[in-house]
């Protein structure tokens, strides 16, 4: 064969292992999703079987761990936000539109962005590491065996905790990012915290808080979803379960921006 028929034969060759794979991935997907709605399903059925204990861990690990790099990151945030817009506003007398600017920013994108990326890497990442762990170990395999569903004990605990977590932390994220306009507004600009708080109420209306957290909750479910199902299809050497874990905060990402991007646009055809 000539270099090019090997070149054309390596194209072809490599675009239909690839193809193979995503088809492989896309039905793992669908039936781990099928096996997860089930028992979601069941867990609502009868409230009495969710495991409480390690509900209100991971509820622990979830929240209550996450809040002071969440407080942080977005405070942060919201400073670095702030000065970069002050800077501009100052040379067109446009400084009152800072509250309004930071406010909708934070509340509507940024702090919804912030807190999902680090529950992805604290997180999401740490489930699939867990459930990559068992399989490898083959806890999986005996909970199988002894006619369990895996989903249910090692995903719905997960799962609720994110859920009601994730709008929690969404709200201490707003406020943080907030603060930290306000405190570029009081000392680069010279504002009275009076005056940039009744900016901020007038400019960031309630829906906006309903936004960030619903956002929020819908990325807690694509974060224990994917983190999850990667840890179900870990192989069975220790490499695999850092593939894993990789694979899961990349993909998470991914499927949050992707979801962000459908519910901005939902929710500016409900606000404008």
């Amino acid at each position: 064969m000539t270099e090019k028929e090997n070149t054309i034969v390596r194209l072809l060759t490599g675009t239909g292992g690839m193809l193979y794979f995503l088809k492989d991935e896309a039905v793992s997907c669908i039936a781990f999703m099928g096996r997860t709605a089930y028992a979601v399903a069941d867990a609502f059925r009868h409230p009495k079987k969710i495991r409480k204990r390690e509900l209100l861990y991971f509820m622990d690990l979830c929240g209550a761990d996450g809040v002071p790099i969440t407080f942080l990151i977005c405070f942060l945030t919201g400073v670095i936000l702030g000065y970069q817009c002050a800077v501009q506003m100052q040379k067109y007398g446009a400084d009152s539109f800072l509250a309004g600017l930071v406010g909708c920013a934070m509340v509507r994108e940024l702090s919804p962005l912030m807190v999902s990326i680090i529950a992805t890497g604290r997180t999401g990442s740490a489930f699939a590491a867990e459930i990559g762990s068992m399989k490898v170990t083959e806890e999986v395999d005996a909970l199988r065996t002894m006619g369990f569903l895996p989903e249910r004990f090692l995903v719905i605990p997960k799962l609720f905790a994110m859920t009601l977590m994730m709008p929690l932390l969404a709200v201490i994220g707003d406020i943080a990012g907030i603060l930290g306009g306000a405190l570029i507004g009081m000392g680069l600009l010279k504002q009275p915290f009076a005056s940039y708080y009744a900016r901020t109420v007038s400019w960031v209306r309630p829906g906006y808080f309903f936004e960030s957290i619903l956002k929020t909750a819908v990325f807690g479910i694509i974060i224990t979803f994917i983190g999850c199902w990667r840890g179900f299809r870990t192989g069975s050497d220790a490499l695999a379960v850092g593939r894993s874990t990789t694979s899961s905060v990349v993909l998470s990402i991914l499927f949050i921006i992707i979801a962000d991007t459908i519910l901005a646009h939902f929710f500016n055809t409900i606000f404008f």
